[in-house]
C-alpha cells in the first residue's frame, strides 16, 4: 500500500538551487540508494539467496553468488535483462553497499563470484551523513508506531499538511524518549536532521526553531522501492509522483484520513549501518536488529541470519537448575547514534546471536551465545525474541541486561 494522500511539493521554494541544492539532492539520492539496497538485502535474506557458502574449504558467511542473483532479479521482475541487472548491482557497489567478499573485483560481474552486503560483515562506512540518516530513520519508525500520536494532520498559514509535528512537542518527545538528555541537545539534533535533509519546515520557510511551527520528515522510509529506480538519475524530490519519498506532503482535500505505510518487512529499521547495529534503516524487524519501532502487527518476521550460533538448544529450566554450568552477568549498555550493537534471537530463552565488535554492547562485555535473563529488571527467560526486541526498542537509550553465560570446562 502506498501513501493514500496527495504528495504535492508542499510549497518548497527554489532555495535548493546552486551548490546547496546540489548537496541536498546528493543527500537525497544517497538516502534513496541506501533504503533501496537495504530492502533488497532483507528480501534476499528472507528467500535464502544470501547464506553461508563454501569455496576451497573456506566458508564465506552471508554472501550471494552474482550469477544466481541476476537470475533472481529477472525472475522477480526487478530487472528486464541481465545487462540491466548488472547495472543495478553496480550502482549498489559504487555506493559501497555491496562488495566482492575478498575485494578483488570492483565491478559486479555476471559470473559465479561471491559478493556480500557490507551491512552483513560490518564494513559499511559510518560517515556523518549515514549516521544522520540512520538516526532520522529510527525516529521516524518510532513516530510511526501505532501508539504514537505526535504526527498529525495540521494547518499552517491556511494550508493543511499531513504527518506533521510541532517543533516544541517534538523536542519534549525526544527528551522523554531518551533520544536526548536535554532540550538543548534535542534542538541540536533537529538542526542536524535539517542539515542532512531528513526533516524540513512544511513550507520550507524556516529553520528549526523551538516553537509552534510545523515540520515533516522529508522521506517515507517505508515506501517499497523498485530497483529500477536506481537508474533514474533525477533527484527524488523532483519526481512529481504521489509516492515520491522526498516530497513535502500536503493533505488532500478528498482524503483526509491519516493512512499508514506498509513496510517491505517488519519495520524495526532500515539498517544502513555496520552489521548487527541499528540500520536499517531497518528493518530486520523480527530478527532483533535493534533500531526502530516494533514491527507492524500482522507482518511476518524477516530472518536475516536464520542459522543459530548455539551448538545445541538450551531450555530456561536448564539455565535455572542448581549447579548448572552457567554464570550470571549484568551489562549496562548506553546506545549511541547507531544503536546498541547486538542481535537477539531464539525463544524461552533468547540468546545473543551476534555482537558488533565496535558497538556499545561489545564495549560492555556482551558476547554471542549468552542467554538473556532480564531487560531493565523484567525477567524475559520465558518469552521470545520479539518480546525482548520490543522491550529494548520502546525503552530508554540506556538498558540494563542480565545474561547467563556457559562456563568453560
Amino acid at each position: 500500500m502506498e501513501e493514500g494522500n496527495s504528495a504535492g511539493s508542499g510549497g518548497s521554494d527554489s532555495s535548493t538551487s546552486g551548490s546547496g541544492g546540489a548537496q541536498q539532492r546528493e543527500l537525497e539520492r544517497m538516502a534513496e540508494v541506501l533504503v533501496t539496497g537495504e530492502q533488497l538485502r532483507l528480501r534476499l535474506h528472507e528467500e535464502k539467496v544470501i547464506k553461508d557458502r563454501r569455496h576451497h574449504l573456506k566458508t564465506y558467511p552471508n554472501c550471494f553468488v552474482a550469477k544466481e542473483l541476476i537470475d533472481w532479479l529477472i525472475e522477480h521482475k526487478e530487472a528486464s535483462d541481465r545487462e540491466t541487472a548488472i547495472k543495478l548491482m553496480q550502482k549498489l557497489a559504487d555506493r559501497g553497499i555491496i562488495h566482492h567478499v575478498c575485494d578483488e573485483h570492483k565491478e559486479f560481474k555476471d559470473v559465479k563470484l561471491f559478493y556480500r552486503f557490507r551491512k552483513d560483515d560490518g564494513t559499511f562506512p559510518l560517515d556523518n551523513e549515514v549516521k544522520a540518516f540512520v538516526r532520522g530513520q529510527r525516529l521516524y519508525e518510532k513516530l510511526m508506531s501505532p501508539e504514537n500520536t505526535l504526527l498529525q494532520p495540521r494547518e499552517e498559514e491556511g494550508v493543511k499538511y499531513e504527518r506533521t509535528f510541532m517543533a516544541s512537542e517534538f523536542l519534549d518527545w525526544l527528551v522523554q524518549e531518551g533520544e536526548a538528555t536535554t532540550r538543548k541537545e534535542a534542538e541540536q539534533l533537529c538542526h542536524r536532521l535539517m542539515e542532512h535533509s531528513i526533516i524540513q519546515h512544511v513550507s520550507n520557510k524556516h529553520p528549526f526553531v523551538d516553537s509552534n511551527l510545523l515540520y515533516q520528515f522529508r522521506m517515507n522510509f517505508r515506501r517499497r522501492r523498485r530497483l529500477m529506480e536506481l537508474l533514474n538519475e533525477k533527484s527524488p524530490s523532483s519526481q512529481e509522483t504521489h509516492d515520491s519519498p522526498f516530497c513535502l506532503r500536503k493533505q488532500s482535500h478528498d482524503n483526509r484520513k491519516s493512512t499508514s505505510f506498509m513496510s517491505v518487512s517488519p519495520s524495526k529499521e532500515v539498517k544502513i549501518v555496520s552489521a548487527m547495529r541499528r540500520s536499517s534503516m531497518s528493518s530486520c524487524g523480527g530478527s532483533g536488529y535493534f533500531s526502530g519501532s516494533p514491527p507492524a502487527s500482522g507482518s511476518p518476521p524477516v530472518l536475516c541470519n536464520p542459522k543459530s550460533v548455539l551448538k545445541r538448544p538450551v531450555t530456561s529450566e536448564e539455565l535455572l537448575t542448581p549447579g548448572a554450568p552457567y554464570a550470571r552477568k549484568t551489562f549496562t549498555i548506553v546506545g549511541d547514534a547507531v544503536g546498541w550493537g547486538f542481535v537477539v534471537r531464539g525463544s524461552k530463552p533468547c540468546h545473543i546471536q551476534a555482537v558488533d565488535p565496535s558497538g556499545p554492547a561489545a564495549a560492555a562485555g556482551m558476547k554471542v551465545c549468552q542467554f538473556v535473563v532480564s531487560v531493565n529488571g523484567l525477567n524475559v527467560l520465558h518469552v521470545d525474541y520479539r518480546t525482548v526486541s520490543n522491550l529494548i526498542l520502546t525503552g530508554p537509550r540506556t538498558i540494563v541486561m542480565e545474561v547467563m553465560e556457559e562456563l568453560e570446562c
